[in-house]
């Protein structure tokens, strides 16, 4: 199987998460189900059944960090010197029809954020990004269509 990329900064955005679900959540959850357990018939208790419900997801999530963190290459995009657009590159681009101008960093698939305009190297967008250069024209195949776009700025930071 591939190694799959992720930036340093999402990676030890994945290791913090497993760190607090290991040494906070999960002891929480351990001492809510022994709570839960003293209140008396296991049947009916809907605390036990939800703590252990919080508990699966739980030991799920650790089990899926454990995979990601194991099977991921850290990339350092402050090491990157490219006029390509690679992973890791924030690319700034117009819209050649409605002249908006739009701007999204090509993360790996675990880290990708809308909100914070990060997407995943696997998106529609990063894929017809990858490999052009400043001024070049591009067209993205989306949904709705297809967007024709002129990269207007590559940055790796």
């Amino acid at each position: 199987m591939a190694r799959k990329p992720i930036t340093k900064k999402g990676f030890q955005k994945l290791q913090d998460e497993l760190k607090n679900l290991i040494k906070h959540d999960r002891p929480k959850i351990i001492s809510d189900i022994e709570e839960a357990r003293a209140h008396g018939d296991l049947k009916e208790n809907a605390e036990y059944h939800a703590a252990k419900e919080r508990q699966s997801f739980i030991e799920t999530r650790i089990q899926q960090l454990n995979f990601l963190l194991a099977n991921s290459e850290v990339i350092d995009i402050s090491k990157i010197d490219s006029d390509q657009v690679r992973f890791g590159a924030t690319v700034t681009y117009e819209d050649i029809n409605s002249g908006e101008t739009f701007t999204w960093k090509i993360v790996g698939e675990e880290e990708s954020n809308i909100e914070a305009r990060e997407i995943s190297i696997q998106s529609p967008i990063a894929r017809a990004l990858i490999g052009k250069e400043e001024g070049d024209d591009v067209i993205i195949k989306a949904p709705r269509g297809d967007i024709e776009i002129e990269i207007i700025s590559i940055d790796y930071r």
